[in-house]
């Protein structure tokens, strides 16, 4: 049975789920062997996360391994468009990975908002995770103002 807690988690999981499946796709968008490299750490990064939150959830309540937002579905579409269009140019990539990040961060502090809420033992591991996807959003966003 779905409860605050597993609703809580379950959207962590997920929008790790879409940085997993993000990342992926800017690796593979770019011919940059530094911002692949970067990427493909990123992506195992949040798979690990996602799977550190699965321990908080029942595995009936648990999405799915690649189940996605549909916003991060649309983010992926939007990414391959804007590619397409900037010739793989590192700093769209880059701009197109800070916002997933800026995404990732919002749905992080709104499930902080309601700390009560969360399965006991949850809360460090989310507001570790938390910082580290701060440092990933910055380390991106100085990647992008580096190239500009």
């Amino acid at each position: 049975m779905k409860t605050e807690e597993t609703t809580s988690v379950n959207a962590l999981i997920i929008i790790n789920n879409d940085r997993y499946e993000g990342y992926k796709r800017a690796a593979a968008e770019t011919d940059d062997t530094e911002l692949k490299t970067l990427f493909t750490e990123f992506s195992i990064q949040s798979r690990d996360f996602a799977e550190e939150l699965r321990k908080f959830v029942s595995l009936a309540d648990q999405p799915d391994e690649d189940e996605t937002t549909n916003s991060g579905k649309l983010y992926r579409v939007w990414m391959d468009i804007k590619a397409g269009f900037s010739g793989k140019d590192r700093n769209a990539i880059l701009s197109s990975c800070e916002f997933g990040e800026d995404f990732a961060k919002k749905t992080y502090d709104e499930v902080m908002e309601h700390l009560v809420d969360l399965p006991p033992g949850s809360e460090e591991i989310i507001k570790r995770q938390r910082t580290q996807l701060q440092r990933t959003h910055d380390t991106i966003k100085t990647l992008r103002d580096n190239t500009q």
